[in-house]
């Protein structure tokens, strides 16, 4: 396998601030939970019947399985690849067909955007270097994956997130069943609030597969939020408030960075 430091370390200190923060990493959370409900590979999710049993237990696992290679050394992120890659084709094989690849891919893309986005909410823009960097981390996760089709470059990855997001999404029954699944974990109210931040934070192409719109105060509230005190961790006092205490206790767990 292709060593991954030899395409751009996974330790880079931006990588390490997305990941490490548990504000991002709510972030990506809301971001991903719209878009695996509206991804036309969604039964793929259900196949096994764990993600609708579990739908945030099983996010908060795939966000430790990432965070853990931006935080240790080039061999153990390899062997942490390997053991996802080795979840994958079990549940291929129990299937009896691959998952599609354009799927991968669009789960990786997910990583990348909602981790750009996490950052300039929770600590602003990133620089034209960091974003590279990034980009680079996450697509070096997708190289020892072995998935084809990845962009050669960050302009390559915009363009064909721009087409995936047009062509690999849309409504279905599933959209519907893993919203609720969510709104069962969460309660009316705290769903209520996922939804409002969905609506700001989702592409443009995607608020209308899952019915949402912009809330222009949410809008003004994530435009402001890095320059409220915390860092990375800004909500660590209310995180029982607005998450269940299973949850809560779980987002405290994946804390790598200081206030």
């Amino acid at each position: 396998m292709k060593a991954i430091s030899s395409f751009h370390p996974f330790t880079h200190p931006v990588v390490q601030r997305i990941w490490g923060s548990p504000d991002a990493i709510l972030l990506i959370f809301a971001g991903g939970a719209a878009e695996f409900a509206a991804i036309k590979a969604v039964d793929w999710l259900f196949f096994t019947g764990v993600l609708p049993g579990a739908p945030i237990d099983r996010f908060f696992e795939t966000m430790r399985y990432a965070q853990h290679m931006f935080f240790v050394d080039d061999a153990e992120a390899v062997r942490t690849v390997e053991r996802v890659n080795r979840i994958h084709r079990g549940v291929e094989s129990a299937r009896g067909v691959a998952i599609p690849d354009w799927a991968y891919r669009d789960v990786l893309f997910i990583l990348i955007d909602y981790g750009e986005r996490a950052h300039a909410v929770v600590f602003g823009p990133m620089t034209d270097e960091e974003c590279l960097a990034h980009f680079g981390a996450l697509l070096a996760i997708g190289q020892a994956m072995h998935l084809i089709g990845l962009p050669a470059n960050y302009t390559e990855y915009q363009a064909q997130r721009h087409a995936q997001l047009l062509a690999d999404y849309a409504h279905s029954p599933l959209t519907d069943e893993l919203y609720a699944c969510y709104r069962r974990d969460l309660g009316a109210v705290r769903y209520w609030l996922l939804r409002l931040i969905q609506g700001s934070i989702l592409p443009i192409e995607l608020r209308s597969v899952v019915g949402l719109t912009a809330n222009p105060l949410i809008d003004l509230f994530l435009r402001s939020y890095r320059y409220f005190p915390g860092g990375g961790n800004k909500l660590r006092w209310l995180q029982s408030v607005i998450l269940p205490r299973r949850f809560a206790q779980q987002v405290r767990g994946l804390a790598r960075v200081s206030a």
